[in-house]
């Protein structure tokens, strides 16, 4: 006897099983299947396709007139911090830019402070409510990266935070370790702090799947962050890269010489480096909800990555200072209406690429799949990039079981 049966669906969402990212036009190519049915038995889809009367199951949801889909992939958050930056809104309005207010000790230093500042056990508390709030709007998989503490103690004190989430909701989160994420103030030199977080590497391994750089004027060169992915590739990880968020650095080029899994942000990448993602499964993983929050009014080229045949990620980037939103139906929202992407493409870019982003098992439910599933009231999977600013997400179901019931029901 199987466990569950979700059974007269609108519109079923099947992205493909592949092994490698969607590139290109292939980003644009997604099955969905009118009438469906999802069957699931420990924890595993069985079935997952048109109507069928062939199944029987101890539990049956009717989803008539509603989206069944994977759940969502958050490629790319910053889960773990301390504090938040709401008084940076004055700034931003008197026109000061991202990196005027990094200069001046705000910004990502002033997360650090706050990070060093508060406990483990708060900042777990603080960290565990973000990501119910991620989950209850469908997310089942996490990357979440370090980064605010820019010392050995307080980086290490984010990945332990970050794994004990992992342990304790039994979800498919990976860690990355972003120690080379902004300069404190107590550093000598950008050269001998960037050694520090290199020596750091061998023993953020035990909690860490990738090893992250922010390559941007003021921050991390090119050089410099090659020289770190070189040495991260060495200690065993996988490499990501914050790249051309600002400036047009070559952190697109670098990334796919240095065979990242993924390159974020990219608003200001090159024309060759869009041109060199045809030929590299790295994955671009953009990030439309931090360039609305900065109120910048060039977004990042996705139109010319998929024409070049690259692969792109859609991710919220959450975070509190640049893209302070841990849903990421918004961030799908606006990558449809800024980054130009069709239904299909921002279905793809939320699921399976995301999970090719950061080499996690999600993102598709065919047979065999974990059953990690939303299902969505909305009418059909064009309507909730369209319908902005809302969560459409009415029940969570992760390994089969549902965890999230949204339901408004009246007595």
């Amino acid at each position: 006897m199987n466990d569950l049966i979700i059974q007269n669906i609108q519109e079923l969402i099947l992205p493909k099983s592949t092994d490698k990212p969607l590139k290109g036009r292939e980003l644009d190519e997604l099955e969905v299947v009118d009438n469906g049915t999802v069957v699931i038995k420990d924890g595993k889809v069985v079935y997952s396709g048109p109507h069928t009367d062939d199944y029987e199951a101890k539990e049956v949801i009717d989803a008539s007139g509603k989206v069944v889909s994977p759940a969502l992939v958050d490629a790319h958050t910053h889960l773990i911090f301390g504090g938040s930056r709401e008084h940076e809104m004055s700034l931003k309005r008197q026109g000061k830019s991202y990196l005027e207010i990094l200069e001046s000790g705000g910004g990502i230093l002033s997360t650090v402070k706050s990070t060093r500042e508060i406990s483990e056990e708060d900042l777990f508390k603080k960290a565990e409510h973000d990501l119910l709030t991620m989950i209850k709007h469908g997310v089942l998989t996490v990357e979440s990266k370090s980064g605010y503490g820019l010392d050995k103690e307080n980086e290490l004190k984010q990945l332990r935070v970050s794994n004990r989430l992992a342990e304790k909701y039994n979800l498919n989160m990976k860690h990355t370790f972003l120690g080379p994420h902004a300069v404190p103030e107590e550093a000598e030199s950008n050269e001998a702090f960037l050694e520090e977080m290199i020596e750091l590497l061998p023993e953020v391994k035990e909690y860490a799947d990738f090893a992250d750089i922010f390559c941007e004027t003021g921050v991390f060169s090119v050089e410099e962050s090659k020289r770190y992915m070189e040495k991260a590739k060495e200690a065993g990880f996988k490499v990501k890269i914050h790249a051309d968020e600002i400036d047009p650095l070559g952190g697109l080029e670098l990334a796919i010489d240095e065979g990242a899994i993924s390159a974020d942000h990219l608003v200001a990448s090159s024309e060759e480096g869009k041109a060199k993602l045809k030929n590299s499964d790295t994955v671009a993983v953009l990030l439309p909800a931090t360039t609305f929050y900065l109120d910048k009014n060039d977004y990042a080229d996705a139109r010319g990555m998929l024409n070049n045949g690259g692969a792109i990620a859609v991710a919220t980037d959450y975070n509190p200072g640049s893209s302070v939103t841990n849903n990421l139906q918004l961030a799908m929202a606006i990558a449809a209406l800024k980054l130009k992407l069709s239904p299909n493409e921002v279905w793809n870019a939320v699921t399976v690429n995301a999970a090719k982003a950061i080499d996690a098992d999600a993102g598709t439910i065919n047979q065999g799949d974990q059953a990690n599933i939303v299902i969505w009231d909305a009418p059909n999977h064009e309507y909730i990039p369209y319908h902005f600013g809302i969560n459409h997400a009415q029940k969570v179901i992760k390994d089969g079981k549902v965890i999230v019931d949204n339901e408004f029901k009246l007595d």
